[in-house]
């Protein structure tokens, strides 16, 4: 069983640097190009199921991808990206002004940041670990394809990697359209 993850392709406030969040913005030509590029490289990877985001730019990117393998795509809610509230739409320097010295807190999994409607990360991490939990029982004999988001790749990166001492929950920093692998071992998560 193998677990891969992809971020979905580039939309027109990925180019902008905005936050998207829940906001359901759809792929750009160039997102559209990138899952094209991904989806020549897709067998490599010998996919059985992808379970994606519901949100619009996630669902097209699995679809593209889809055509080459032609497999069962889930939508399941628990990776939908993380509610930025507030600060969607808003470029990194503008949500920047809005936070203050609150910007490190938000990736901080102990301090449970939930101010300006930003959905916190420990409520990001334990929706997206259940999953990653259900996945290993449900499907442990297939290679599974999520696609997603970038702030539920850092959750995701977190289930298999752990949380750093400080709390903090490093980004996974996977660009558009990029696959990573990543193994289940026994990880200390909270």
């Amino acid at each position: 069983m193998k677990i891969y993850v992809m971020r979905h392709g580039q939309t027109d406030w990925n180019l902008a640097g905005k936050a998207q969040g829940r906001t359901d913005i759809e792929l750009n030509d160039t997102g559209i190009e990138q899952a094209k590029q991904t989806k020549k490289q897709i067998d490599n990877y010998k996919i059985d199921l992808i379970i994606c985001s519901p949100l619009k730019r996630a669902r097209k990117t699995a679809e593209i991808i889809n055509e080459a393998i032609n497999c069962q795509i889930i939508s399941d809610e628990r990776i939908i990206e993380r509610g930025f509230g507030n600060i969607e739409g808003k470029t990194d320097e503008e949500w920047k002004k809005i936070l203050g010295d609150n910007t490190y807190a938000i990736s901080n999994y102990y301090l449970n940041f939930n101010e300006s409607n930003i959905e916190s990360m420990r409520n990001i991490c334990e929706r997206v670990w259940d999953l990653l939990d259900e996945i290993k029982e449900k499907y442990k004999d297939k290679n599974v394809l999520l696609v997603t988001h970038g702030g539920t790749c850092r959750a995701i990166n977190a289930y298999f990697n752990g949380i750093g001492e400080n709390g903090h929950v490093q980004s996974a920093h996977i660009k558009n359209c990029e696959i990573r692998e990543f193994e289940y071992r026994k990880i200390n998560k909270k």
